[in-house]
């Protein structure tokens, strides 16, 4: 686990707007940063173009601003990373911990069974050498658990191998995947502690595989409930979520500041108000735990 000061991050896809359960995960990450006295960074998370809408990270830096977020140091920007990430996908090869995928994802799914987040990869093409570019990349999981103490979930437990298989760290038209960039970034950053959705949780394994064979420091790990929509659904952009407005901030700070949990605020009459409460009252503490996941 790092030591050292607290240093935190909120990082959104720009594929939209922010919506409800984004500003859930900004606030959560930001009180807990700044309860510790520590540094909350901000990284747009743009390393996959196709999902990258035209202006939205503006329109998230904006909404941010006018909500009364205020970040430390400069922006990181994913797309801007490319050769941080293809450092790292050598150091795999040096170790021989990644080979070349050719499998489609039909062919997976007819003898793939399903894991915690998906299909178990069977293995297909484990013994292939890397002797082309335009192909997928997997890394080659070990076979034993990895078990972590989540602040907001309490201990997960995971075997990477039988529970999600070796994992795409490249895409074949040579896209680094989130699981990669994310801990590439995180280290590169110096985050001590990770804040962000339960939706993420089980991808947590997957990443300290991934620190474990780059030799990165494994954060601390606060996953905050998730936010549904009316039909059960994760809300996101994907689901249709409408934007935040940030004409109006307070009514959604004090929403979000209930969703985590925290007791009601009273009066407020400004967002200068509802941060003068919330870090001084804000608990990690009352958060409420996600119910029924088993990963």
């Amino acid at each position: 686990m790092p030591a050292g000061p607290y240093r935190g991050r909120f990082a959104p896809t720009p594929s939209g707007p922010l919506h409800f359960g984004s500003l859930v995960a900004a606030l959560g990450s930001y009180l807990e940063a700044r309860g510790h006295g520590g540094e909350w960074l901000l990284r747009i998370e743009d390393v996959d173009p196709p999902r990258v809408v035209a202006g939205a990270a503006d329109v998230i830096l904006r909404t941010l601003e006018a909500f009364g977020f205020e970040w430390d140091g400069p922006v990181l920007y994913q797309s801007r990373r490319q050769a941080a990430y293809r450092d790292a996908l050598e150091r795999l090869r040096r170790e021989d911990l990644i080979y070349a995928c050719t499998c489609s994802r039909k062919r997976i799914a007819a003898s793939a069974r399903r894991g915690v987040d998906g299909p178990v990869y069977p293995g297909h093409c484990r013994g292939r050498p890397l002797e082309r570019e335009a192909v997928a990349v997997r890394l080659r999981v070990p076979d034993r658990r990895i078990v972590f103490d989540d602040a907001g979930q309490g201990r997960v437990a995971c075997n990477v191998a039988a529970e999600c298989g070796d994992f795409v760290v490249r895409r074949a038209d040579g896209v680094f995947t989130y699981q990669l960039a994310v801990v590439v970034d995180d280290a590169a950053q110096g985050i001590t502690h990770v804040v962000r959705g339960a939706d993420l949780l089980a991808s947590t394994p997957r990443q300290i595989v991934l620190q474990q064979a780059l030799d990165l420091p494994t954060p601390h790990y606060l996953h905050l409930p998730v936010v549904l929509d009316a039909h059960g659904d994760k809300l996101s952009k994907q689901t249709l979520a409408q934007p935040i407005d940030r004409r109006a901030p307070l009514p959604a700070l004090i929403a979000a500041w209930d969703f985590l949990g925290q007791p009601p605020p009273g009066r407020l009459d400004s967002v200068q108000e509802f941060w003068s409460m919330a870090l001084a009252g804000w608990s990690a503490s009352r958060i409420p735990r996600v119910r029924g996941y088993r990963p």
